[in-house]
């Protein structure tokens, strides 16, 4: 079976070639490059592929051709989201256009004073939002809480070849739970704190839900602390829309207990699957997510 093991998907030769491509060709002729690297993907990606069929054919419900078609289109799609985020952080932000849905709810969450926690998904680009946040002057610091295995080179390359250096601050979790207090000392500044929902690292503490009908285990942390601390939450996705355009959603986790942390992730399943059926082949999670592939 094969489970996250809390490394990103992708190599430095990968992003070297991004930035290459996009230096001397342009953003979208960039993308021209992408369908064989789609396409080799495509064929010989077996375990993501497996996968793939596996969430379009049986929890979408596509047949045999749109899975076949919507396999491709995914790892196109994938690779369109890297390239974009590579251009981005080179400076290109400008290039792009950006559409925002619920900014409000995030002005408000910061309007109380308690800072606030974001719960967000390995679905579209999350990791542009800071871009989308100085677009609009929201002054704000970015707390991404990760574990140290996603710490890899391809960040500190993408660094290395960024115009201007990214804002996030990383909150790592450790094994005696020290990370609870940098996440207070945060939150007492005003400032926000980012988790991902979406990923089970085998061996870690989980809760279950139901995503698109059928029980998948999700990491208990994000959805314990966050229903401990007492904070506004707010859900926040970045999604792909046609040519150079992206759209960000902020929508308020609503009727949720305090410390009702099974709570929280039935309400987050329930808004994370409504963005999955409206972008369905912006979701990258390439494994065995709900244990159910031979």
């Amino acid at each position: 079976m094969n489970k996250w093991k809390g490394k990103s998907k992708g190599t430095i030769l990968g992003y070297r070639i991004f930035v290459w491509c996009i230096r001397n060709i342009g953003i979208r002729s960039s993308y021209i490059v992408l369908y064989f690297v789609a396409f080799y993907y495509f064929l010989f990606e077996k375990n993501g592929n497996r996968y793939y069929r596996y969430y379009f054919g049986k929890r979408l419900n596509y047949g045999y051709w749109k899975t076949k078609i919507s396999l491709f289109k995914n790892y196109f799609t994938f690779g369109k989201v890297l390239i974009d985020k590579t251009a981005i952080s080179a400076g290109l932000r400008g290039k792009y256009t950006y559409e925002f849905d619920g900014i409000e709810n995030l002005r408000n969450l910061l309007a109380e004073k308690k800072g606030g926690v974001l719960i967000s998904a390995h679905i579209g680009n999350f990791e542009i939002a800071e871009y989308f946040f100085a677009d609009i002057d929201f002054d704000c610091q970015i707390n991404l809480v990760t574990t140290d295995q996603e710490v890899t080179v391809i960040k500190e390359y993408l660094e290395s070849v960024s115009v201007k250096k990214s804002t996030v601050k990383f909150i790592y979790v450790k094994e005696d739970m020290s990370h609870i207090f940098e996440i207070n000392e945060a939150l007492s500044k005003n400032e926000l704190i980012c988790f991902t929902g979406d990923r089970y690292f085998e061996g870690s503490k989980f809760l279950e839900g139901e995503l698109l009908g059928k029980t998948a285990k999700f990491p208990a942390g994000p959805f314990l602390i966050a229903s401990r601390l007492g904070v506004p939450v707010v859900y926040v996705y970045v999604m792909k829309e046609k040519n150079l355009h992206y759209h960000l959603y902020a929508r308020v986790a609503e009727n949720v207990k305090k410390r009702d942390a099974q709570g929280l992730l039935n309400s987050y399943t329930q808004n994370l699957e409504s963005m999955i059926r409206k972008y369905p082949l912006q979701w990258f999670n390439y494994f065995d997510f709900w244990d159910d592939i031979d």
